[in-house]
């Protein structure tokens, strides 16, 4: 449930919509729109905005970048003062819809025609959550093999044939990790902990799965161990001390000193945005992109599968013209200009062929494939990602550092996952009492 007790901190996070339609000097709706992109992802969004805005003269969306958007927007909604349609992470939708902070978007999708079954299946799911759709997708993100075609080269290895397995990948980081003469790492074939973003992931590369679908963790399973066994290998096999001070030395992601794009990292786990910083910070870069390998080939095109998602907090001033904002986007042809505009591919099953003529990223169609595939994997819908990604985390770290065992790593993770999965349950019980009935009406 919503926290009452926040609500003073949150009227702090007006949106100034009363004194914006002001200046605006006309009587259209002014929808504030807070989105937590910045840069050329800013541009794309504010490009449609200024395209929406023209089309009419009812509504007017006002483009606000929000730094922390996760916070601020559940303040702001505590407070009885949220935007009127927000950009969202996926996993929001989760923390967000079992605070009673959003708005099913049902009835509008089905008076306006708008089908689950136009969208990607791996890409829709992340919108929906206990029966209802909370959002609609803006530009989604899939995750494949990056890796240094000229390392390749160098340590006698293909740069067309790419790793098709897990223990072809350990093989060939071996072979790509090179040392000075006082045995101290220089180029680094791979470790699966840089960057540290997919920790809980990995286990879908081996067949696992975090839960049930119902109530159950599922971390324990033979394919979760093998998992956490494959990520202790890697500082029995090149030192735990080594690893630490090699990774140690790189800089932020958003730099030339990330270890893969100044090119002492040779492969990497990364999302089809990956493209766009290798042309900012070394676009002479010599790479190709993969399906990240698995545990065996007849487990193919594993991925994990992200995307931004459009809502409407509950509490809006104006949620119908919010909508149609939405609405808007969803447009094969609004869609399509925004997700090639951020080097994305289009959530929507239908795509023009226009849409890959001079795409700007090179690998579009393989970021396209993997989110289609039947392996594909959104965040898994359940009320506890947030806990789950910090204690599948903090486990890897404890095997990373050789501190604990994988099977005393994952127990103790899931012995959390589960408690609070349970109590998460209860919470929800509790809103669905009051809620459902409400937001079933048309």
């Amino acid at each position: 449930m919503i926290l009452p007790g926040l609500a003073a901190t949150a009227v702090l996070l007006s949106c100034g919509k009363d004194s914006a339609s002001k200046q605006a000097g006309t009587e259209r709706v002014h929808v504030v729109y807070w989105e937590k992109w910045a840069d050329e992802e800013q541009a794309a969004m504010e490009e449609l905005v200024d395209r929406f805005n023209r089309s009419q003269d009812r509504i007017l969306v006002e483009y606000v970048q929000v730094t922390d958007i996760r916070g601020k927007l559940l303040l702001a909604t505590i407070g009885h003062n949220p935007p009127d349609v927000a950009g969202v992470f996926a996993e929001t939708i989760l923390k967000y819809s079992d605070r009673d902070a959003l708005m099913p978007l049902d009835h509008y999708m089905e008076r306006d025609g708008i089908s689950p079954e136009d969208y990607l299946p791996a890409v829709i799911e992340l919108c929906e959550y206990r029966g209802f759709y909370w959002g609609l997708p803006a530009t989604p993100a899939s995750l494949a093999l990056h890796y240094n075609k000229k390392h390749f080269r160098q340590a006698g290895l293909d740069p067309e044939r790419p790793p098709r397995t897990i223990a072809e990948l350990d093989e060939y980081a071996r072979k790509l990790t090179r040392y000075d003469e006082d045995g101290h790492i220089v180029q680094l074939g791979f470790a699966p902990v840089e960057p540290s973003w997919f920790k809980a992931w990995y286990i879908w590369w081996f067949g696992g799965e975090h839960w049930d679908g119902k109530s159950e963790m599922t971390l324990t399973t033979k394919p979760c161990l093998e998992t956490f066994r494959w990520v202790r290998s890697f500082p029995e096999t090149y030192g735990a001390v080594e690893l630490h001070r090699f990774l140690s030395g790189g800089g932020q992601f958003r730099s030339a000193q990330n270890l893969f794009l100044n090119e002492k990292l040779s492969m990497q786990l990364q999302g089809v945005w990956m493209a766009n910083f290798i042309e900012s910070y070394n676009p002479g870069m010599e790479w190709g992109v993969a399906p990240f390998p698995s545990v065996s080939e007849e487990l193919s095109d594993v991925t994990f599968v992200d995307s931004d998602i459009l809502v409407i907090p509950n509490g809006a001033r104006h949620p119908d013209e919010a909508w149609e904002f939405i609405r808007f986007v969803q447009r094969q042809e609004n869609m399509e200009a925004l997700c090639k505009a951020q080097r994305k591919f289009s959530p929507l099953k239908a795509v023009s062929p226009e849409f890959y003529t001079n795409h700007p990223n090179p690998n579009i169609d393989l970021f396209r494939h993997l989110a289609e595939s039947p392996n594909a994997h959104p965040v898994p819908r359940f009320p506890i990602v947030e806990v789950m990604r910090d204690e599948m985390s903090v486990a890897m770290d404890k095997v990373w550092l050789r501190e604990d065992t994988p099977e005393k790593a994952l127990e103790h993770a899931e012995k959390i996952m589960q408690s609070e999965l349970d109590r998460r349950e209860r919470q929800w019980e509790r809103i669905a009492e009051q809620r459902i009935q409400e937001w079933s009406k048309p």
